[in-house]
């Protein structure tokens, strides 16, 4: 069971649309949104807010856009520095500007951070702060809309992480409502739109545009030179992956990865589920956040890119019931300190329900990915009052390998909604293996590695062969001790003759409609229930009534075939066994004799009316005798009960 998870909640004045953190202090959240052009009364707006404390948020820097242009579409975090934070934004240009053939939509900005004990004082100088910021560039890089009516907007900013070798910095963004959808790469440490800083754009064809995109980082190899970056984006239906370096002079090629690609739009499967999100977890491997058709769930695809880009499921994970559909996808990386140890990923999937899942995967860095572990770590129920509309994981820096003196360490997760709500959980993380383990190397997670995805489910299904092979058993056993079955495993013998009497409650084997056609051999209904309520008296009582029922048994045998005569001996033996009991019932009287004293009584009926409808298609042999029954008081005043048999000249 996952830990309590602290949250704290902030209310702003505007509807909330994207978020991200500080990649480098977790203390620091961006967010941004507005009530769009020509809305009086909701601004648009950048804010900076304090995420320090665990129960509490507060606003550090607000930055005040114009009401004459768009809302914040989209936003990312690029660099920062001990006293500030550079972040790219999308935002619109005014309706006039745009009809005009200028869309300036790709904006930068410089936020100053507070000094560090406004930060941590609980005075209200921190709410007071007006840190200085100031608007960097802007820029318009997708193509000109030739539509009557201009919608295209910036719906995707993306980031890499800096490279570590060059420290080089791949950005890409990507259109909405546009005719003919675009993705286009740009040199991210560029403050500004000064010189050649595209590095490639990518057409996607007409009604085509992208759900998302994603890039990485690629370790230096022979075929991987310094500032190499894997790409991948997807479609509805689709999903391409390339990789590319910057200031490359040749254009690169996106490679299909996974779908059904289909050549003619208007004909495509409108029953198909379609691809809302993507990330990498490393070079080689994807993951895709996809939803069904018709509202009907979500899914996590974990694809293993080849060298070739050519995408191969390896692991599909259902949402929860509740989701019909997902609206946002964030993951990040818990590191381990060598690439040959496996590493962790946290993932948060939000739903169109308002929650929030939180997932732990444990994989190896390197191909194979053959132990993957993609588990549920929480869920989080009705996390805003109105629809989710942003998911950011804060970053865990390289740490030394924890020790001793390491204080905790937090990932936060923050979700933003268009009822103006921020919202930041804070989740604790693990030292792996444990410091009592005594492990020469330790990393954080998340949630404590256990079997794999495979490992898992073999493990299951054992237990559940074990446990219904385990239940046949004892019903096997059980319907034994009844005899209701035939003995295979020797059930009757494992049981004491008093435990074995209580259990027992022999079946009438056969065609138990009979009993209705037979009045003339069984005592009549009344008479068997009489029995049974007096079974429960007393050792008196039991044999008293036994003796007039079996009186009535042998008042109403009739004219009996000889064959029938064996099998008839065998029902009155069993009478007389009964009858014998009663005896032991008197000086051990209790419960146990009296239901053993019922249960004979029915297996002598059940005797009965078996034999006797064998009779009845037996011929009737003249030399035979009639089978009388006797019973009687010895001279210790026992009851005895036994038979004799009287041909018919003397009946």
């Amino acid at each position: 069971m996952a830990p309590p998870v602290a949250t704290a909640k902030l209310e702003l004045s505007y509807p909330l649309y994207a978020s991200d953190f500080d990649p480098q202090n977790n203390n620091f959240l961006l967010v941004g949104g507005g009530g769009g052009e020509g809305r009086s009364g909701v601004g648009n707006k950048i804010t900076l807010v304090n995420t320090s404390r665990k129960q509490t948020l507060s606003e550090v820097v607000e930055i005040d856009l114009s009401k004459e242009e768009d809302s914040v579409t989209s936003l990312a975090v690029a660099s920062s520095t001990s006293s500030s934070v550079t972040a790219f934004a999308g935002i619109n240009s005014s309706e006039k500007d745009q009809n005009a053939g200028r869309n300036e939509h790709l904006r930068s900005f410089r936020l100053e951070y507070p000094p560090k004990k406004n930060v941590d004082s609980q005075s209200e100088g921190t709410q007071e702060y007006k840190g200085q910021t100031a608007p960097l560039g802007r820029a318009s890089l997708f193509k000109p809309s030739t539509a009557p009516k201009k919608e295209t907007y910036q719906r995707i900013t993306r980031l890499s992480r800096p490279c570590k070798v060059n420290g080089g910095q791949l950005g890409a963004i990507a259109t909405g409502l546009a005719s003919e959808g675009e993705v286009v790469l740009f040199d991210a440490k560029t403050n500004g739109p000064m010189g050649p800083w595209v590095e490639a754009r990518l057409s996607l064809g007409n009604g085509e545009e992208a759900a998302d995109v994603d890039i990485i980082g690629v370790n230096n190899t022979e075929d991987s030179p310094p500032g190499t970056f894997a790409v991948a984006y997807c479609t509805d239906y689709e999903v391409h992956a390339f990789r590319m370096t910057l200031k490359q002079e040749k254009q690169p090629e996106p490679q299909f990865a996974y779908g059904e690609p289909r050549s003619d739009t208007f004909a495509r499967d409108k029953t198909q589920p379609r691809f809302r999100s993507l990330r990498f977890i490393t070079p080689h491997l994807l993951l895709v956040l996809q939803n069904r058709h018709n509202r009907q769930g979500a899914d996590l695809i974990l694809l293993e890119l080849s060298s070739s880009f050519q995408g191969r499921i390896i692991s599909r994970k259902s949402l929860h019931k509740g989701i019909n559909s997902a609206t946002a996808l964030s993951v990040t990386h818990l590191p381990s300190s060598a690439l040959s140890q496996p590493s962790q990923h946290i993932v948060a999937v939000a739903g169109q329900d308002t929650s929030i899942s939180i997932f732990a995967l444990e994989h190896p860095q390197e191909p194979p990915f053959k132990s993957l572990k993609l588990r549920l770590y929480t869920l989080l129920r009705s996390v805003h009052p109105l629809q989710i509309t942003s998911l950011s994981l804060s970053t865990l820096s390289p740490l030394p390998e924890p020790q001793k003196s390491t204080p905790p360490q937090y990932i936060k997760l923050a979700s933003t909604s268009v009822k103006n709500t921020v919202v930041v959980h804070t989740l604790p993380l693990l030292s792996y293996p444990p410091p009592s383990s005594r492990s020469p190397s330790q990393r954080y997670v998340l949630a404590s590695p256990g079997r794999s995805d495979s490992t898992q489910l073999t493990f299951s299904i054992f237990i559940a062969a074990f446990a219904i092979a385990i239940g046949a058993f004892l019903l096997q056993a059980f319907m034994e001790i009844r005899g209701g079955t035939p003995e295979y495993l020797g059930a009757k013998g494992w049981l004491s003759q008093r435990v074995h009497d209580f259990i027992a409650v022999p079946y009438i084997l056969g065609n138990e409609t009979s009993t209705s056609r037979i009045p003339s051999i069984l005592p009549s209904s009344s008479a068997l229930g009489s029995f049974s309520d007096h079974a429960a008296s007393s050792p008196s009582s039991i044999e008293e009534q036994l003796t007039k029922t079996l009186s009535e048994v042998k008042s109403t045998i009739s004219d009996s075939p000889e064959k029938a005569k064996e099998a008839i001996s065998s029902a009155l033996a069993a009478a007389s066994s009964a009858a014998l009991e009663l005896s032991s019932a008197s000086q051990a009287y209790g419960a146990t004799a009296s239901s053993a004293a019922s249960n004979r009584y029915n297996h002598v009926r059940g005797l009965l009316s078996r034999h006797h409808e064998h009779r009845r298609h037996e011929p009737e042999d003249s030399d035979g005798g009639i089978p009388h029954l006797s019973i009687r008081h010895d001279e210790e005043g026992e009851l005895k009960a036994g038979f004799h048999h009287v041909g018919r000249e003397g009946e």
